[in-house]
């Protein structure tokens, strides 16, 4: 860790920093400690500054700032606010090919960017902030649905380990280096099946599903497109640890170097 002295420069763009004058980047702490393993163990001094998505929002033109990281990150949470400033960080990355990398809600909301903008369905959302939208490309599923009508929203949320299957060739897979994982998850919405098919057809690859294919687990850009641009429905930075960085993270930090 001391031996680290070249820098990279990472983006944390959440909306649980602020409180008054002070900066709760505890907020985030498995993700901030996830990225300073993964680092260190590519002899790199991280270096994170924490970017609030209500700013995005307020002013979508101040995103040109993030073309001074190497990388960015969008860590999971809940709820409505600083959503579309996300969103609009989200877009920036990808089209002007700066390393992306969202956990849990960064991954559904770098979906719906895509939807928005590559497929064209303006009003894509997800049911968590607007359930009455047309285009609910992150929805509850089916078996989850009876417990939200029952106020049982603990009962509604998919907790603990699960499988995923990875596709050959992608990003996720060289990263791990194997075809079957197992991660950790706490998160109540999914990808909505129903739009899959016309989002693999625009591009959008989900390199990694439940072994019945019917959960996305991982959605990323082929590596020709994009230097990385990953977002995993799981919590990666649960399973990282000083001495065995999680595979994801390094992947993500390596690009950020690349990008540098």
């Amino acid at each position: 860790m001391h031996n680290a002295k070249t820098e990279v420069k990472i983006a944390v763009i959440g909306k649980y920093f602020e409180t008054g004058d002070y900066v709760l980047s505890d907020s985030y702490l498995s993700v901030i400690e996830a990225i300073k393993y993964s680092a260190y163990w590519l002899g790199k001094k991280p270096v994170l500054v924490w970017l609030n998505s209500v700013d995005f929002e307020k002013d979508p033109k101040s995103v040109k700032k993030l073309a001074g990281y190497d990388g960015m990150i969008v860590p999971g949470g809940f709820g409505t606010r600083g959503v579309e400033g996300k969103i609009n960080a989200i877009k920036y990355a990808r089209e002007h090919k700066i390393p992306y990398f969202g956990l849990c809600y960064g991954m559904q909301l770098m979906v719906i960017e895509y939807a928005r903008n590559v497929l064209k369905l303006k009003d894509a959302n997800t049911r968590e902030v607007n359930p009455d939208a047309k285009n609910l490309i992150i929805d509850v599923m089916e078996s989850q649905k009876e417990h939200l009508k029952n106020n049982s929203y603990g009962g509604s949320m998919r907790l603990g380990e699960y499988p995923a299957l990875l596709a050959k060739g992608s990003v996720a897979e060289n990263a791990y280096g194997m075809a079957k994982i197992i991660e950790r998850h706490r998160h109540r919405y999914e990808v909505n099946p129903v739009f899959v098919p016309s989002l693999e057809k625009a591009g959008l690859v989900f390199s990694g599903k439940s072994p019945n294919g019917q959960l996305m687990e991982i959605a990323e850009l082929p590596k020709k497109q994009h230097p990385f641009f990953l977002g995993t429905q799981f919590h990666p930075e649960f399973l990282a640890r000083p001495l065995h960085p999680h595979k994801l993270f390094t992947a993500f930090i390596k690009a950020c170097v690349k990008n540098q």
